[in-house]
């Protein structure tokens, strides 16, 4: 009878608690409502809503964004786009083209000849001024001598005292300057070139190593550096003028060592 009773007790009890005394636990009263008063939440429909809402305003969006990139091109001026585009072309372009000139004339070779007449030819330029000179080892002598409007030749003749002395004829087309004749004296930096002079008779064909003429594009060559037995006989020659321009008579003794070489030499105009 005491078992039956406590049980009674219990149930009356439990009866008595409600639902709300227990955390977690939800009351079903919301069933009670009406459908239409709930929330949607149909998450298709909403998405696809927005979808639709985003391709109604993507179009429109890439067609403005065309436009305006189309109105920029059109707001820049033609002569502007123009002027852009030579800039992006490279300047060098042109002025190497500038720079490229034209190939020089080709020169007529000099004539030349020799005479035994070497004793009377030094006894007459021991007389004048300035034809009787030194050029001494290891330099080289340039006469320039520039065309004039009242000649067509240049002519030359020399001698040496002794020993032999390299000789070539040079033009250049550089404009004239200057009428007067005028002698440079220059030293020769190539020493590895250098070799020891041979004595007596040489072969018109020994070129002198140690001579760097063509250092000039206007530089045209009539007759190339040779050593010349200029202690034997005497050496001339003439060469009518290409052009305006400037002959450059060089006397190289570059390639002696030891020796320095007496020269007598003169050089005139010819009609």
């Amino acid at each position: 009878m005491e078992t039956l009773d406590t049980t009674s007790a219990l149930q009356s009890r439990l009866s008595s608690l409600s639902v709300s005394s227990f955390p977690g636990i939800t009351s079903n009263q919301g069933e009670d409502r009406p459908i239409e008063s709930l929330q949607n939440t149909d998450l298709s429909q909403s998405s696809g809503n927005s979808v639709s809402d985003s391709n109604m305003d993507g179009p429109s969006d890439a067609t403005d964004s065309k436009d305006s990139i189309d109105s920029s091109h059109e707001s820049i001026p033609a002569e502007q786009l123009e002027g852009e585009a030579e800039e992006s072309c490279p300047s060098g372009t042109s002025e190497l083209s500038s720079e490229m000139k034209a190939p020089l004339p080709t020169l007529d070779p000099a004539a030349t000849w020799t005479s035994v007449t070497i004793k009377e030819l030094k006894a007459t330029l021991r007389t004048e001024k300035d034809s009787m000179v030194t050029v001494y080892r290891g330099d080289i002598m340039t006469v320039h001598v520039p065309t004039v409007p009242e000649s067509k030749r240049v002519c030359w003749e020399f001698a040496t005292d002794g020993y032999d002395i390299g000789f070539g004829v040079y033009f250049d087309f550089t404009p004239v300057t200057t009428r007067n004749i005028t002698v440079h004296i220059s030293e020769s930096s190539d020493d590895e070139d250098e070799e020891e002079e041979v004595e007596g008779p040489v072969s018109s064909g020994d070129v002198e190593k140690g001579s760097k003429i063509l250092n000039s594009s206007n530089l045209g060559e009539i007759l190339p550096v040779y050593r010349q037995d200029s202690h034997l006989l005497v050496h001339g020659g003439s060469h009518e003028f290409p052009g305006e321009g400037t002959y450059q008579l060089k006397f190289d003794n570059s390639y002696s060592l030891w020796r320095n070489k007496t020269l007598y030499y003169r050089v005139y105009y010819s009609a």
